[in-house]
């Protein structure tokens, strides 16, 4: 299926690493020119050269702070001028819910996940409407179906909640909204929280990730690209029947029914 991506222009946030940076490779495989942006610009330039020598697309670097209205506000007229244009937005900055974060850094987290990818959203929209098209794709997380992380379960129902709101806004624009809720994905952060697990039950990294993947439908977790591929799809034109829905990335939650 030709996803009719080639020559459309997106930015990535949370792009130098784990789902952002396998979003904005599933882009340029697919045509697209990516802008990644996130706060540390040597890794975002390292990962834009990459990805740049890999696909023969254009790839920039645009180091910003999601959770500044000034970083925001100055990030887009930088794309946007460095691209041409502005027409997919997929916002992924923000730290991973491991387990570890505390309910003192709520204010925190809100204001980059949720906030933040509100003013990059707000940010894009005109760029969007000007062309007669756009996307944006939201990345929340399955802690918003679940209890266990006050700041997880929060910051991602409110993703989850923002994300219906624009749809209903900007649908009629001829702009998509939709929110992604991965489960517990294999990233660079995943080795580490398998391996507090392992230490905990006192079992090894490899018996810690089966007991993970035994609770997902297809029996392990899944990995960046194959979340990015979906989200990749909801990128894309051919998604225009899928709005402000959420979508589930997780292979499968055993034992429950969602309608």
């Amino acid at each position: 299926m030709d996803l009719q991506l080639t020559g459309r222009r997106a930015i990535v946030t949370g792009g130098s690493r784990g789902i952002g940076l396998a979003t904005a490779r599933a882009l340029t495989a697919e045509g697209a020119d990516v802008a990644l942006v996130a706060r540390h610009p040597e890794a975002l330039r390292r990962a834009a050269d990459e990805l740049a020598a890999a696909s023969g697309r254009t790839v920039v670097a645009v180091p910003a702070d999601t959770g500044s209205d000034e970083s925001v506000t100055a990030m887009v007229a930088e794309v946007a001028d460095r691209l041409g244009g502005i027409e997919i937005l997929v916002n992924s900055a923000a730290r991973p819910n491991t387990g570890q974060l505390s309910e003192d850094a709520l204010e925190d987290e809100i204001n980059v996940k949720v906030r933040g990818y509100l003013r990059c959203a707000r940010g894009v929209a005109p760029h969007m409407r000007a062309g007669g098209w756009g996307s944006i794709v939201n990345v929340a997380g399955m802690a918003a179906r679940r209890t266990g992380s006050v700041v997880g379960a929060v910051r991602n129902v409110a993703v989850a909640a923002m994300t219906k709101n624009l749809a209903d806004e900007l649908g009629p624009q001829g702009i998509n909204v939709n929110v992604v809720h991965p489960g517990l994905t294999i990233t660079e952060v995943t080795p580490p929280l398998v391996q507090r697990i392992a230490d905990a039950k006192g079992i090894s990294m490899e018996e810690a990730a089966a007991e993970v993947g035994a609770d997902v439908g297809v029996g392990r977790m899944m990995t960046a690209d194959e979340v990015a591929t979906v989200i990749c799809f909801l990128a894309s034109p051919r998604a225009i029947a899928i709005n402000g829905d959420p979508v589930v990335a997780s292979g499968g939650s055993k034992g429950w029914v969602y309608y």
